[in-house]
């Protein structure tokens, strides 16, 4: 295995002599690994077994993350001070002039330049490094407000359309292919009394309330990648950069930095939103933001997390009622587990929507 990802490695413009490998992260997309290079003062790399069963054009996808890369890059260089190979991920190209390479199996790799010294955190646990992670977001979404061309291809069509995951549902309750929606009565009247409320972000685009931007889509916490002092530095994990509404950023990030609980946690006594947690990451957020969102933008992000956290918990709910085919499960029940915790999650926000709504009004 050593030997093949040497020889992978060297089908890239590296700058640096391959002296380890080992394998890097916890990703369950994607095989990741550390290639070290025998010069101290050369890069090393992350290199990357694309699966591309998930992502069913690698080639769109590449060219979403560099124009990306490219773009804040480029702004990056006209802020003094920035440090752009740690402020925004660097794709290595190919010795062939792309941004990936096929080898002999058949398998797409790309390229990253490692950002070391950095930090990532599953739990939040200061309002600290809440407002460092909304200010990285922010940030993120600030950078490419302007970036040019024809829009970003779309990687995973519908990936937060409540709409369209409304309809799996319910095409998967009248299948209902491993006998389990007789059981899951409270958990389907829960959905299906919010459904008409969940779909009104779409409806805002739709009526040309809010644009269609460039959003990050997958904005968990640990994405976010912090210095060795918790200050923000940059977002990783590009693969679902692609046009949405910036309230999918924010939703997804409080869903999971406000949360001070795990993501299935089985006592749903211990599920709940922090809101101290959540200002500070809206603080964070709309110090970058503030200046490139409409009045309609701001006036819905106290609703973004209620809807992204619906989402999930409706995308666990409908996979257990599939037979758990999507996600990776540690126990039969695991995916119900996740999906009543979610629900959990999403009534501790919709306990206190009142004061998420005067804090966005506060900060805006």
């Amino acid at each position: 295995m050593r030997d093949d990802l040497e020889r992978i490695y060297s089908l890239f413009l590296a700058d640096g002599s391959f002296s380890d490998v080992t394998l890097f992260g916890s990703g369950h997309i994607h095989e990741t690994f550390y290639v070290k290079t025998f010069e101290n003062e050369k890069d090393d790399y992350i290199l990357q077994k694309l699966n591309n069963k998930v992502f069913k054009n690698i080639p769109e996808l590449q060219d979403n993350i560099e124009r990306v890369t490219l773009h804040i890059r480029s702004k990056l260089l006209s802020i003094p001070g920035s440090d752009v190979k740690r402020e925004c991920l660097n794709l290595v190209m190919a010795k062939s002039g792309k941004s990936w390479i096929i080898d002999q199996e058949g398998n797409f790799w790309r390229m990253f330049i490692y950002i070391p010294d950095h930090r990532s955190y599953d739990l939040v646990d200061s309002p600290r490094k809440a407002y460092e992670g909304g200010k990285a977001v922010g940030r993120f979404q600030a950078l490419l407000a302007d970036l040019p061309g024809k829009p970003l291809h779309e990687t995973i069509p519908n990936f937060h359309n409540v709409v369209k995951r409304l309809e799996n549902f319910n095409n998967s309750i009248s299948k209902d292919s491993v006998r389990r929606v007789s059981g899951l009565k409270h958990e389907i009247n829960f959905v299906l009394y919010r459904a008409s409320e969940m779909k009104v972000i779409l409806n805002l685009g739709k009526e040309g309330r809010i644009p269609l931007t460039i959003t990050h889509n997958d904005t968990k916490f640990n994405n976010i990648l912090l210095d060795k002092k918790d200050r923000a530095l940059c977002i990783i994990d590009l693969d679902t950069v692609m046009p949405g509404y910036v309230h999918y950023d924010f939703g997804d990030a409080i869903r999971t930095a406000a949360n001070v609980a795990a993501e299935d946690e089985q006592d749903l006594e211990k599920v709940k939103m922090d809101i101290n947690l959540f200002k500070a990451y809206a603080e964070g957020y709309l110090s970058e933001t503030r200046g490139i969102l409409n009045e309609t933008e701001k006036d819905y992000l106290a609703f973004a997390p209620r809807l992204i956290t619906y989402i999930m918990g409706l995308r666990f709910l409908t996979d257990y009622i599939d037979g758990d085919v999507y996600y990776k499960i540690h126990h039969k029940d695991h995916n119900i587990q996740r999906a009543r915790a979610q629900f959990r999650l999403l009534e501790s926000m919709e306990e206190q929507y009142p004061v998420m709504q005067k804090i966005i009004e506060s900060l805006k």
